[in-house]
Order: structure tokens, then sequence, then C-alpha cells
């Protein structure tokens, strides 16, 4: 199989893309990795269109996007845009079109870009099984094309950019009934319209391919480079985003764990973070993803190649090291990079097999811990009762270092020490050690069930691994100081397949210089881009390099990571621990206020643990993107709402006001409603 789908797998080398022409500002080649975002104002709003664009200009905004639901709305982006420009704004503008090709055409005239999807833009969407013969699948793929055809002409003839966008909410029913709900499906809905591009000589084409499902998109990116290359086409520039992602720290980690991972392999020319938040709040979160590859090439430390696993004496001799594969390292790779598959473990007491990944909470500089500090951990302790409570993001070990708990810990909770304190303490069984690399290849005590190891790609050494391959209580955890982070971890991992090494690996990260916004995006990149390729068995995000704070500080820090430990695995569909809510950006088309009724929602559902749950602005790719969800809330008309369960409408056109009850009713006739629990005082 080809698994190449990137420069480099060790090496952060920008993929080199066609440029493409905006306006006066372009996009792909060696121009800079530029911000989109959308409007939100209904777009025959003329001013109101103008002033939310210069607004979304002035928070980093590059190119902003209108949506154009018909032929009305695509004549009226010609106002919007003379008036922006007699503001003096030249802010490149691109066409929404869901739909309506007399729209596209239209807008191809007026604006820099135009966004079709090949799902919706000739083809339908009913949720009906087709039976299609070679003969006859040709045949529709023909007249998709016909109808396509005059846009292509027309861009090429005023020079307008278009952008093939493909989304897994909106495959068509033709695509469905014949490569599945699939990442493949996605690409070959795209790579439809794009040899037609090719064969009409237009190459002013940017990709797409967004899901809700961070596991989905980041394949389906990965599955059209290795298409394009394969076919020979173009290397047409990426426009990168997770759909739906949500709002708030959900909707910024769940972006950074899709767009991250992409970015870190050098994929991506544009990012559109999509939040359920005031346009111009996403600019600023795209620029900071992007801002941290700036200088990347020039930080980066560099990683050993994967070949050196087949000659260093690492493997465990079941591969045979062939140089001709090695034009691209990714042509080694361990693992499947277009389809997910958990990497294989030994279980070593709750950590790897069939376990969910665990969450581990750095407790060790936290001064004079007391009953009511591991509310922080997401362990509460009731004083009326005189016992602990765990919600839903209740670490499952906690980490002391040199500081053992002086109490005991809630039933379930286990504590990590330092491997000094542990041999200092008696080796208490209830304590676990941890032990560097020196400390563990030293013969000496252990505990019988579990020992953690810290380790890194340079301490893997071929006698590491032979202990680690003879050790069933060896849990390691993997660090790097590399600032081309996730790649070395990964590396590290690769290395461990390579090796037949299948102990369960804790991924451990932490961010001394960051601000908690930056931490969150870069500790959901590092640590979810390794988690959507099966890597990785928990998280451990730690203090240790931290400025020293107050322990009010402290215990808000702790509270910050364990949480984003949790968020992190939940965007990565690899541990769900709350509610998801799959809920859109917003758009011109949106038919009530989404921000508000995404808070009421939430406000009355948010104890459901593992439900999800999608809120739709319109039905355009409402149905489609709530694949993954349990229930659906879509706005249908002004004021009336449909709700789903899957992809099946239960109620239509329910009253604005009854929707949130009734969508409640419809949990409690499924036996998925319960009620939200009353937690005890808690002392602290």
């Amino acid at each position: 199989m080809n698994k190449i789908y990137c420069p480099s797998l060790t090496e952060y080398k920008r993929r080199l893309s066609r440029e493409v022409q905006l306006g006066d500002l372009p996009m792909g080649g060696l121009n800079p990795i530029r911000v989109q975002s959308m409007t939100t104002v209904d777009t025959m709003d003329t001013l109101g269109s103008v002033e939310q664009t210069l607004r979304m200009v002035e928070a980093g905004c590059e190119y902003v996007r209108i949506t154009a639901p018909s032929v009305k709305e695509a004549q009226n982006l010609l106002e919007i845009k003379k008036e922006l420009r007699k503001r003096g704004c030249n802010v490149p503008l691109i066409a929404d079109i869901h739909f309506t090709p007399n729209a596209a055409e239209l807008a191809a005239r007026i604006v820099e870009k135009v966004r079709v999807n090949p799902g919706n833009y000739a083809d339908k969407k009913k949720f009906d099984v087709i039976e299609y013969t070679d003969a006859t699948y040709a045949a529709e793929v023909e007249r998709i094309r016909e109808r396509f055809r005059p846009l292509v002409q027309i861009c090429k003839q005023y020079g307008t950019a278009m952008r093939i966008g493909t989304n897994h909410g909106s495959l068509s029913d033709r695509i469905l009934s014949r490569y599945g709900d699939t990442p493949l499906g996605m690409v070959e809905s795209a790579l439809e319209f794009l040899r037609l591009c090719e064969e009409e000589n237009y190459y002013n084409v940017v990709l797409s391919m967004k899901a809700s499902n961070t596991q989905v998109m980041v394949q389906a990116y990965r599955l059209l480079v290795q298409k394009l290359d394969e076919e020979g086409l173009q290397p047409y520039p990426l426009h990168l985003g997770v759909t739906e992602a949500g709002e708030a720290e959900d909707g910024r980690i769940k972006s950074a764990v899709g767009i991250g991972t992409l970015l870190e392999d050098g994929l991506g020319d544009t990012v559109r973070v999509s939040l359920t938040e005031a346009p111009e709040a996403e600019a600023p979160v795209a620029r900071a993803l992007i801002d941290r590859y700036t200088t990347r090439a020039q930080e980066a430390k560099p990683i050993a190649p994967l070949t050196d696993d087949f000659t260093s004496g690492a493997t465990a001799g079941a591969h045979e090291f062939k140089p001709e594969l090695i034009s691209n390292d990714a042509a080694l790779s361990p693992i499947d990079p277009f389809q997910y598959h958990r990497r294989v473990t030994r279980e070593v007491l709750n950590l790897g097999g069939q376990n969910v990944p665990r969450v581990m909470a750095d407790l060790s500089r936290l001064p004079g811990l007391e009953y009511a500090d591991l509310r922080a951990a997401g362990h509460l302790y009731s004083a009326f009762l005189d016992k602990f409570q765990m919600n839903d993001l209740g670490a499952d070990y906690v980490y002391s270092g040199q500081q053992p708990i002086p109490f005991m810990l809630p039933n379930g909770l286990k504590e990590v020490v330092d491997y000094s304190a542990w041999l200092d303490g008696g080796q208490r069984p209830e304590h676990y050690p941890v032990l560097t690399p020196t400390e563990y290849a030293a013969a000496g005590a252990r505990h019988p069930e579990l020992n953690f190891v810290f380790q890194n790609l340079a301490s893997l050494t071929p006698a590491a691994l032979e202990q680690l391959r003879q050790d069933a209580t060896a849990v390691l955890i993997l660090h790097t100081d590399n600032a081309h982070a996730m790649p070395e971890i990964r590396r590290a991992f690769f290395r461990l397949l390579h090796s037949g090494v299948t102990n369960p690996v804790l991924i451990n990260r932490q961010y001394p210089a960051l601000t908690p916004e930056q931490t969150q995006l870069y500790a959901a990149t590092d640590v979810g881009g390794l988690l959507l390729d099966g890597l990785g068995d928990g998280v451990v995000l730690s203090t240790e390099l931290l400025p020293e704070r107050s322990k009010a500080e402290w215990l808000q820090t702790i509270d910050q990571l364990n949480q984003l430990s949790f968020g992190i695995l939940q965007a990565a569909r690899t541990r769900m621990s709350k509610t998801e809510y799959i809920s859109c950006p917003s758009c011109g088309r949106t038919l009530f206020d989404l921000q508000e009724t995404t808070a009421m929602i939430r406000k009355r559902t948010d104890h459901l643990k593992g439900v999800k749950i999608g809120i739709m602005g319109c039905i355009v790719n409402g149905p489609g993107e709530m694949a993954d969800a349990d229930y659906g809330y879509v706005g249908v008309g002004k004021g009336k709402i449909a709700l789903y369960r899957g992809q099946e409408v239960i109620k239509k056109s329910v009253p604005e006001e009854r929707a949130v009850d009734e969508l409640i009713e419809l949990m409690r006739e499924d036996g998925k409603w319960v009620e939200k629990e009353v937690m005890e005082p808690v002392v602290g």
C-alpha cells in the first residue's frame, strides 16, 4: 500500500502546492498559510455583512466567505463588494454555494473565489440506497460533469478561483451507494469535479475534505494528497477545517486535533476554525495554530530516520530492510494513515489492552495537599458524607512525585510516585513507581503489578527495547523536548511497533512558556495527532517546568490540564466522558440564534455522558454531519425545528420555543435521559 501523503514524517517540510490567485492575495505555493472565516449575517443585509467583514479582517481574517444560497444573494455580493472597496477594504471574497449552480455561475463573475460542494452542486441527498451498474454510474457522472462545466468555464474566463469542498455530512446518495460513508467517498466526490477542471485546463483550484469527526477528516485529507499524486494530478492547495467543531474550549480543542495534526505534517494552505461564536473569534485561534509553524523548521531538532530501526538492531527481526522503499520515510511507516487502528498492547492493570485511554493528573508541585484539593483532578470531597464523589472528568491516576499523598485516596484513583520515594516509603503496594531510563536499566526492586518508565526516542535503545519486551509490568511515559514534538513521539511509537514492543504508553507533554490558550491548542495537536493514529493509552500533561505560583493558582492549573486531557481524548474519539455537541458555526443560512440555542441545549443536557447532539442552523449539512450524532436539532424554517434520531427525522416543524423540551422528551422515550445529579457540598 502506498502510504505517502506528506513530504516527511520526521522532518518539518510544507507540502509544496500549486499557487492559486485570489485577488491581490495568493495562496498555496511558497505563500504563508492564510486565515479564512465566514460571515453569519444575512447576505441580503448589505451593511451588516460589510460591518461584520470589517471586524473579521481587523481580527486577522485574510479571506472572507459569504453564503449565497440563491441568485438574489449571489447578486447582492456585488453590493457588498462595492461597499467594502469603497471603504478601502480589499479582502478577497468567497461565495459559498450549495444546491444552486445558477447562483454559483453568477457569483463567479463577482467575487474572487467560489466554493462548491460536490455532494449537492448537481447531485442529491435523500439517504436513498441506489444500485448502479458501471454504465448507469458513468452516465450519472457525465450528467454532473455537464452541469458543472459552465461554472468551470466562467471561472476560467473571469480569473475566479474555486474551492471544491467536500463535506462528510453532504456526500450524495450516489457516492454513498458506491463508496460508503468513508474518506475514500469524500475524496472521490471531489476528484470527479477536479478531473473536469483539468480537462478544461483550469487549475485555479483549492480542495478541502471537512468533517466533524476528526478521525475521518484527517484520513480524508491524507488520502486526497495520496490520490492526487497517484493520478498525476496537480498538487492543489488545501483548505483545512473541522466542521461543526462547537464552541468555547471544546470547539478549540477539536479544531486543533484535526487541523493541527495535518499542519504537523506540512499539509494545509488556508485554515478556518469553525466555532459556534462570532466569526471574528475564529481568526485569532486559526492564527495561533498557524504561527506555531512559522519557525518550526529552524527550531526542530533532527529526528532519527525510520531506516535506523532496520539498521541498528532495534527491530524484532520481522522486517526486511529494502533501501528502494525510502525515497520518502512514510513508506516505512508501520501504521495505516488512512484508517484508524489502535496499537495492540498488552494489558497492565487497567492500562492498554481494551481499556480506554487513561488520564494522569500531575500534583507533584502542589504544596500541602488536602482532601478538597483533589477536586482539581475531578474527585470531589463531600464533608457532609465524609467521602469522595468522582465526576465524569475524574483522573485515573495522580502523580505526586516526591510527596506521597498523606491520606487514603478515593476508590479507583491510583497514585504514582518517583522511584526513590517509593523505595524510601517502604515500597507500598498502593503506590506505583515511575523510573528514569537509568533506574529502569539497573536491576532493582520493582512493583509486582505496575511500573511506569520515562522514555524518549533516544533512550529506546536495543537493550531497553529488549528489557521492555520481557517486562509485563512496564508502562512507558513517552516525552520529548523537541520543538517538532508530535512527530518525534510518533517516531518513538514507530520504533516500538517495528521492535514488537507491546507495552502500553502514556503520552507526556508540558508547555512551560505558554498561555493557557496556547497550551490548549498545542496539547490538542501534539496528543490528539497521535491518538488519531491509534497511538497512546493515556495522557499526562505535566507541571514540572511551569513557573512557581500560589496554591490556588496551582489548583486552577491542574484543573485546566485535567479538563484539557479529557477534552483531547473526546475530540480524538478515543474516550467519551461528556456530552458532545456537533454544532455548526452559523452563517447567513442559519434559521435561529445558534449561540443562544447551543447554550440553552448545553445547559439542560451537559450531564448526559457520551450522548452526541447535533445542532444545525439549516438543512445544508445538518442530517449528514449528524451521522455520528445520537440526536439532531436542525433549523428547517423561520422559528421551526426538525428533531432527528440519528439521520432519521422524527418530528418536523416543531415550534422553536418547544423544541428543546421535545428533544428531551425524545431522549426520555429512548431511555437515554437521566436527571441531573445534585452534588453534595464540597470542602473548599
